[in-house]
């Protein structure tokens, strides 16, 4: 499977999808050259995301999971329409997610329960989250909020402790204020921070509160879509090949350091590509 993003984000989703394909070949491609998609026009999304995707083709994966949030907001369409094979993004899957935690709560008579999404400011202003639920189902409301912050907290590895704890709460509160009974991870950096996000959504709401992490929820798709066309897996029974392929457009030696703090794992070989021809 090939997986793209704008940057490390999407590491995440390769992280999820190792744990649920054992038998799979990640090829992970992360812009970093061209990072961050979020300030860019819906045009110039499209186009980057198309060399991206040509990057992976050329290397024969049987599927592209966009794991960029503005990919899979502006241009995902674009890309099925185009390339002839799946293309998988992670808003669909956790908004699928989002509404199986939501149904699965106690039901209170008085109203029904919101869904709440934290997400970078652009996939909020994209209103991506909202639409993926309205198409799925019309009853359940989506509060959406954007947490920029905790993005370079991530990236920072300050995912433990007061600081990040003191941000997320700030993020949090308006959102389990304005109702939200289960919580959206709409970011792929925010994965790492699920525990205290969990933490403190309990602390404000008095309960515990469902936390959906797009990437799990995407892996699961992934792995639903290769049992069901009953594909080969891409690593055969003796293939000594590792099973994760990093590339990235800059800076390999810096997003070597940082990757190996999202896939819990060793990430020290890592290869740049030229997308100045994509």
């Amino acid at each position: 499977m090939g997986v793209f993003d704008s940057g490390l984000g999407g590491l995440t989703v390769a992280r999820a999808l190792l744990n649920a394909l054992p038998n799979e070949r990640i090829v992970y491609l992360g812009d970093t050259a061209r990072v961050p998609y979020g300030t860019r026009s819906a045009q110039t999304v499209v186009r980057y995301a198309r060399g991206c995707s040509e990057i992976l083709l050329e290397r024969g994966v049987k599927g592209i999971v966009v794991a960029c949030n503005t990919v899979s907001a502006v241009a995902i369409e674009i890309l099925r329409a185009e390339l002839d094979l799946p293309i998988i993004g992670v808003i669909e899957p956790g908004a699928r997610a989002a509404l199986a935690a939501v149904r699965a709560l106690p039901a209170l008579p008085e109203k029904l329960p919101k869904i709440g999404v934290l997400g970078t400011t652009g996939t909020i202003a994209s209103g991506a989250y909202p639409r993926a639920v309205g198409q799925l189902s019309t009853r359940y409301e989506v509060v959406a909020l954007p947490a920029p912050l905790l993005v370079p907290l991530t990236e920072e590895g300050w995912i433990e402790g007061e600081v990040p704890r003191l941000i997320v709460r700030r993020y949090l509160e308006p959102l389990i204020a304005a109702g939200a009974s289960v919580v959206v991870l709409g970011c792929t950096h925010f994965p790492l921070l699920k525990n205290i996000i969990a933490e403190v959504a309990a602390e404000l709401a008095g309960h515990p509160v469902p936390i959906v992490d797009s990437a799990e929820a995407t892996a699961a798709v992934v792995a639903e879509w290769i049992a069901d066309e009953r594909l080969a897996p891409s690593l055969g029974e003796h293939t000594p090949a590792a099973r994760l392929e990093l590339l990235v457009t800059d800076l390999p030696a810096s997003f070597s350091v940082v990757a190996s703090r999202f896939l819990g794992a060793d990430a020290s070989h890592v290869t740049q590509v030229d997308l100045n021809a994509k």
